[in-house]
């Protein structure tokens, strides 16, 4: 039963595109789903992943869907890319930090041009007790929201489109606990904000006061 845990935050992820946004960077897009929310924005959208069969069908689907005014796709490792220094109005990572060392939020952070914003939808490890308790919150509400995706997706006969939009990115499981986040970005992105999200996620939002 499809039920998108990223996807589920798109909206809350959206609020935080500063005013007036004109560059933003997707790293670790995966097959594009939120580049295109960005570029539906009119924003112009760079959007990176090392899987090239993601990006593959990210290309295809801007194609369908926005023609030239889609998110460039480019199949590029963000730790071994140089970044524009300055550049970017908004930066988003969803689900993707946790594939690199930690330390790379330091190129994200410098890429980001005055008053730019940075946000990271990051995976965490359970390890303490309000860790699993905030897991065992998630787990009767997650069963609910992938029962009403299904349903909805029955009634509305959508299995073919659905069965592309089910094509995922390499994944990997997080190994940084929650704690050790917050330490490591108060030193590299002073400033920034966390807060713990259910359906085993948390959000940072750093801004750039520069």
């Amino acid at each position: 039963m499809p039920f998108d845990h990223n996807d589920h935050y798109h909206r809350l992820l959206l609020r935080q595109v500063p005013p007036s946004c004109r560059t933003a960077l997707d790293v670790g897009c995966g097959t594009g789903r939120f580049a295109h929310r960005l570029a539906d924005l009119g924003i112009e959208v760079d959007a990176i992943d090392p899987s090239e069969e993601a990006v593959s069908e990210a290309r295809a689907r801007a194609g369908r869907a926005l023609g030239d005014r889609g998110p460039r796709f480019q199949p590029a490792d963000v730790t071994q890319t140089e970044l524009p220094g300055g550049h970017y109005d908004f930066i988003s990572c969803l689900a993707s930090v946790h594939h690199m060392p930690f330390g790379t939020v330091a190129a994200l952070r410098d890429a980001l041009a005055p008053g730019g914003v940075l946000v990271i939808l990051g995976c965490y490890p359970e390890r303490t007790r309000l860790d699993w308790a905030w897991s065992l919150a998630a787990v009767p509400v997650n069963a609910v929201a992938r029962l009403a995706v299904f349903v909805r997706d029955k009634l509305a006969a959508a299995a073919t489109d659905r069965d592309r939009d089910r094509m995922r990115a390499p994944v990997a499981q997080p190994t940084m606990p929650l704690p050790q986040i917050r330490r490591e970005a108060a030193v590299l992105l002073p400033g920034c904000r966390i807060r713990r999200l259910l359906f085993w996620r948390y959000l940072l939002v750093f801004r750039n006061r520069s």
